[in-house]
């Protein structure tokens, strides 16, 4: 695979979320953006001079960005429906990408995208930044050291409330997440869900059947949340998880994103993980917590703002380019993720367990 000194990046999609893909690209002195591609120019534009951009190629068009041969790697940051076509483009194109989560709609189109990368050999990685959140980062060298013994269960709980200091979401952001034919499923279950079942994979593995319940309440702006959801999934090797989804309308939380908090419990032989903070946090908890041979350890010398875990994903990636490392996740994990997440809607469809 081919390896990169200085990478010159193109976005496509210069939504919300693109100022957190951003922020490790600024900052990396052999790493420039250099193109961004947006249906709204004036968007595009806006986002250039708030990044300081040096003159960057501004377009509408994505097949004029994928033409310049001064892009090395895309972002692809747009609805979920566009991911296929557009990272079929760019792998025809012969560019590194970064395609968001969830990689496609389907399995069936993730297959496809997976096929084309590796039949052109072009580096390709589907984006993920929980498992580069720094208390989950710990929390897996801990694993990994053999603090808690052997992983026997995973208990992940995300909860949407409400803040006063969460960025604005853009109602076109909001409004394709409503639509199944573009999101692919339910805002919390399926599309931040992915987050969920990734951390999931990240400490167990991959599941191996899943039984998923998942109701809907509405917000008093009209927006439709796919919770009150309980998902519960078994691993190989007589092990479990499940992943509790609440919308609570009325809980107020601190963030300077979602207002949305997120907690994570994993129990070993010997003892138990807690990691306290995802995308907000409730009170000041320790955001990561060890309990093992009757002691309680509390670690807090790390950063816990949800934006880091974006940096350290993209700070990984720039390093896997330049040296050759496997990415995290590659095509075929971003593909088998999204099999463990489309489960998990299939079941509650079905009202039964659904093996993968």
């Amino acid at each position: 695979m081919k390896t990169f000194d200085k990478i010159r990046v193109g976005f496509i999609g210069t939504g919300r979320i693109s100022d957190l893909h951003a922020i490790e690209y600024l900052s990396d002195p052999k790493a420039e953006i250099v193109a961004l591609c947006d249906m709204n120019p004036a968007l595009a534009r806006e986002r250039a001079a708030k990044w300081g951009l040096d003159n960057p190629f501004i377009t509408d068009d994505l097949a004029a960005l994928l033409m310049r041969p001064d892009v090395d790697l895309v972002e692809i940051l747009l609805p979920h429906h566009m991911h296929r076509p557009a990272a079929l483009a760019a792998i025809a194109a012969g560019k590194a990408v970064s395609l968001q989560k969830p990689m496609c709609l389907s399995v069936m189109e993730a297959d496809e995208v997976v096929d084309a990368a590796n039949q052109a050999g072009v580096p390709f990685r589907v984006f993920e930044n929980f498992i580069f959140y720094p208390p989950v980062m710990k929390a897996k060298a801990l694993i990994d050291e053999g603090a808690i013994g052997e992983p026997l269960t995973i208990r992940i709980k995300s909860n949407p409330g409400q803040s006063k200091t969460a960025w604005a979401i853009p109602a076109g952001a909001s409004a394709w997440r409503q639509q199944v034919t573009q999101s692919g499923g339910g805002p919390l279950a399926f599309d931040d869900g992915h987050h969920k079942f990734a951390l999931a994979w990240h400490f167990m593995g991959q599941a191996e059947e899943v039984h998923a319940w998942i109701s809907h309440t509405t917000a008093d702006d009209g927006f439709v949340f796919d919770a009150p959801a309980m998902i519960s999934f078994r691993f190989p090797g007589n092990r479990y998880g499940n992943l509790e989804i609440v919308y609570s309308k009325d809980l107020l939380l601190e963030t300077r994103h979602y207002p949305q908090d997120d907690r994570v419990e994993i129990t070993g032989t010997k003892g138990i993980i807690w990691i306290n903070q995802g995308h907000g946090k409730l009170g000041e908890t320790p955001p990561v917590q060890l309990y093992r041979d009757g002691a309680l350890t509390s670690y807090t010398l790390m950063d816990t703002g949800w934006e880091w875990s974006f940096i350290h994903s993209t700070r990984y990636h720039l390093k896997a380019l330049r040296e050759g490392l496997p990415f995290k996740l590659t095509g075929a994990e971003g593909r088998e993720i999204l099999r463990f997440t489309s489960t998990a809607e299939e079941s509650a469809r079905l009202g039964r367990s659904v093996k993968l």
